[in-house]
């Protein structure tokens, strides 16, 4: 976090494109004060350089004095991009640097909707990782993470226990059902989030088997190397977890295991182009060794995209564990949203209003997606969610207390509820 970042707040951070806006500058501590009848020169910079209706490069300065220990500085924000502000000292003859501060502006779609942080493939102890499934939970709270889903191997289960867990507790984080699936004989991996019910439980009814074999009979010719029942399976678990109400995720494809990516390249090729998946898994829970599998799975997005497909994403840890110092908070979606409910989520993440964030352990974090919400995502991770990061943490603490049998951690719980969602009030204006 910049100095400046630190020791001052900025409000709003976001704004309205092509609007006049007040950004006020204060103090978040005591040191140093913004002086009462000290002037502040301030200067203005759009970082794409096009602000014609503000100006700019012609009027880039102003000299505001401080009231109430506050800075105020109206501007008129032009275009969907990120400018800056330096703010300088004027006293006794002096220049002294205050600091440079951020404020985004964007177009009505996008400016509606807020970033909600989530992590949709986790694993508990009920299949093969580490912890319980509601000590994942408060982990992902703790961690930074507005929404989440345990999704166990084969279980879904473990996502409700997550769930009961915290029922009637005043939380902020939002805990959805999901499980991983995996069909007999099909090497394909998906995520089943959000869903209403479980399809792994369905694989062993007649009614799985027939109606993928009259899928498979429909399907005609196929590319060399396409399994017929592989290809029917997928689809039919697709359709399956839509019609529960949850989004179906296309998992890690470049994921290289006993000598070969799994599943093949013909098939992963022909999901590609027929897309019957909701979201792609386009960052995944590679240890630093498998750092290739996700350079392959960005390198094919760009590729698909290019040929003019629309694939919605999702980054996701795929952590088997949340202490293990590995994959856990490495990687993540950022989705833009009108809201943490289900369908909200669901629908901006199809909508392709998401990114899949990289945060390796002292590394910059890397977003990937359409380039209009990187660029934005980018000055998020840098400007605000940080702050956010630290409130979720609190919380999350205080969640592993419930969990230890805390009587007073429901009280504690009730009284920073909302903090998250107050400070993105702040930092959006109108």
């Amino acid at each position: 976090m910049k100095t400046e970042a630190r020791y001052y707040d900025v409000r709003p951070k976001v704004v309205p494109a092509d609007q006049q806006a007040v950004i006020e500058i204060r103090p978040r501590y005591d040191a140093p004060l913004l002086q009462e009848g000290v002037r502040y020169r301030v200067s203005y910079f759009p970082t794409e350089e096009f602000a014609l209706q503000s100006g700019w490069p012609n009027n880039t300065l102003d000299v505001v004095e401080a009231r109430g220990g506050v800075l105020r500085i109206p501007r008129f924000f032009e275009g969907e991009q990120e400018h800056v502000l330096v703010v300088e000292r004027l006293s006794e003859g002096r220049v002294t640097p205050l600091g440079d501060f951020r404020v985004y502006s964007l177009g009505a779609d996008l400016f509606t909707r807020r970033p909600y942080k989530g992590d949709i493939h986790l694993h508990s102890y009920c299949s093969d990782g580490r912890e319980s499934p509601a000590y994942v939970a408060a982990a992902c709270r703790r961690e930074g993470l507005d929404f989440m889903a345990v999704t166990d191997h084969g279980k879904y289960a473990p996502s409700i226990e997550a769930r009961q867990a915290f029922e009637g507790l005043p939380i902020n984080l939002a805990i959805f059902p999901g499980e991983e699936i995996h069909p007999p004989g099909n090497p394909v991996h998906m995520i089943n989030f959000g869903g209403s019910y479980s399809i792994n439980a369905l694989f062993v009814e007649d009614r799985y088997r027939d109606e993928v074999a009259a899928l498979e009979r429909g399907l005609g010719s196929l590319p060399a190397g396409v399994d017929s029942y592989q290809y029917a399976s997928c689809c039919w678990c697709f359709d399956e977890i839509r019609r529960a109400g949850g989004l179906g995720v296309f998992c890690h494809p470049y994921w290289f295991t006993e000598h070969r990516y799994t599943p093949s390249g013909a098939l992963t090729s022909y999901l590609f182009e027929q897309q019957p998946y909701d979201a792609f898994e386009l960052i995944g829970g590679y240890h630093r060794f498998e750092v290739d599998s996700n350079t392959l799975q960005v390198a094919r997005y760009h590729d698909e995209r290019a040929r003019g497909a629309r694939i919605p994403i999702v980054g996701v840890s795929d952590a088997h564990g949340c202490d293990r110092g590995e994959l856990f908070g490495w990687y993540y979606t950022i989705a833009f949203a009108p809201s943490l409910s289900l369908d909200d989520l669901k629908t901006s993440i199809t909508e392709l209003y998401s990114v899949a964030v990289e945060a390796l352990p002292g590394e910059t974090p890397r977003a990937y997606g359409p380039f209009r919400l990187v660029k934005y995502a980018l000055f998020l991770m840098r400007e605000v969610l940080l702050r956010h990061d630290e409130l979720c943490y609190e919380e999350g603490q205080l969640m592993f207390q419930h969990l230890a049998g805390s009587t007073e951690a429901a009280e504690r719980l009730r009284a920073v509820q909302g903090r998250t969602a107050a400070y993105y009030g702040d930092c959006w204006g109108m």
